[in-house]
């Protein structure tokens, strides 16, 4: 599914109020009876209703499911895109969209514009086109599915990244700026850097490698373990090296050695506290991935071994009492919310957006998600703790962590 925000100029109010009562009505319908729908959207007068139906399933924001029991229509990919934009414009967050700059498998990265001019990122998480790739195989699983709808743990997902990114950033790690989330997106800062994975060398691998272990070993610090560190979620940064101004570089690698490179960490959903039960298998996943990449690519290995789980260990003892994992839990994203959204992308294969997706893989998404609405509707009522998101949504917006201590 892409994002395509042409249509949102030629929707009324009218029509983002029915979008709003399909979205609310989908927290117990996998299909949203349309008496309901005109409910809940408090318009007067079903022709109103009707019109702003069908100017939605043209637009392919709500979608009619074929076999269903009774008339009704379910929220597309694109329906919950449209509120979550809507939302950000009335903010004055968001002024245009842009174009699309990654995908990953559970996510996608597009450029958008504040009203000032100046470039902005908004991630759009889409954990449920992963299980829409077993629709074919499986029409029974979003059916049975017992951790909850795409539309709850993307919300919950988007709520995770920019609560730690929040955290870390108020504590000094260099993490792109958090701005705004509202539903399944988030707005950030854009980084001017490239992802570690399309630099093809480094003046100094053992340097990079050096501040990349660090990093693993500060967010320990924290109480932290980031559980997705490779080379698809570090940017790299240049920036000029103050000890080299005047210095004209007379070859690329002069130049090369007059430049700084400063890592940047992104993408947070798979984070993990380090009183997780898998806490030491995520924290040497991480490290394993670097000294691999780094050996891989760089032809680099490092003559000093570790870090290891208790080297984390040490220096969370050596900070007591600053623990982001529990002022992050503390300000509105709860453990229980934690369990249910790593439930579910262990259900459905969510590993991280490290290796991207090729063509192939999309256009069979797209395939499955159209062909899915002629799936049979059920009525099992799902997402019975949607309503307390919004409470919870709230506090986060509000998050104050506590002033970083000496590095």
């Amino acid at each position: 599914m892409k994002l395509d925000a042409k249509a949102i100029r030629y929707l009324t109010s009218e029509d983002f109020k029915v979008l709003a009562a399909v979205e609310a009505g989908s927290r117990n319908h996998e299909v949203v009876p349309t008496p309901l729908i005109s409910q809940l959207s408090g318009l007067r007068g079903g022709s109103g209703v009707n019109r702003a139906i069908s100017n939605l399933a043209k637009t392919n924001l709500i979608a009619k499911v074929k076999n269903a029991k009774y008339d009704g229509y379910r929220l597309a990919y694109g329906g919950l895109d449209y509120l979550a934009l809507n939302a950000h414009q009335k903010q004055k967050v968001v002024y245009s969209v842009g174009n699309q700059v990654g995908v990953g498998k559970e996510s996608d990265i597009i450029v958008v514009a504040h009203s000032s001019g100046a470039q902005r990122i908004l991630k759009i998480h889409r954990l449920g086109r992963i299980s829409f790739r077993t629709v074919k195989t499986n029409r029974d699983y979003l059916r049975h599915r017992h951790t909850g709808s795409w539309m709850y743990m993307s919300r919950l997902a988007a709520m995770k990244e920019f609560a730690f990114m929040k955290a870390l950033r108020e504590n000094g790690f260099s993490v792109p700026e958090p701005i705004a989330q509202n539903r399944h997106t988030i707005v950030m800062s854009l980084i001017d850097a490239f992802p570690l994975r399309q630099i093809s060398r480094v003046p100094e691998p053992a340097a990079l490698y050096s501040e990349l272990m660090d990093m693993i070993l500060e967010l320990a610090r924290f109480g932290l373990i980031h559980g997705d560190f490779n080379e698809f979620n570090i940017l790299i940064k240049e920036e000029q090296d103050p000890s080299a101004k005047g210095k004209a570089p007379a070859t690329e690698e002069e130049e090369d050695e007059n430049l700084r490179l400063v890592p940047v960490l992104i993408d947070f959903p798979q984070m993990v506290s380090v009183d997780h039960a898998n806490a030491e298998m995520y924290f040497d996943r991480d490290v394993e991935c670097i000294k691999r990449y780094f050996k891989r690519k760089f032809h680099f290995v490092s003559d000093i071994p570790g870090p290891s789980f208790a080297d984390a260990r040490k220096k969370l003892l050596k900070n007591p009492g600053k623990r982001l994992d529990v002022e992050v839990e503390a300000s509105g994203f709860s453990r229980k919310m934690a369990r249910e959204l790593e439930a579910y992308m262990k259900d459905v294969g969510a590993t991280g957006d490290g290796e991207g997706r090729d063509d192939e893989d999309e256009d069979d998404e797209e395939e499955e998600e159209s062909g899915s609405e002629e799936e049979e509707a059920d009525d099992t009522p799902e997402n019975k703790d949607s309503g307390d998101i919004d409470d919870s949504t709230k506090r986060l917006e509000e998050l104050r962590v506590s002033e970083s201590s000496a590095q």
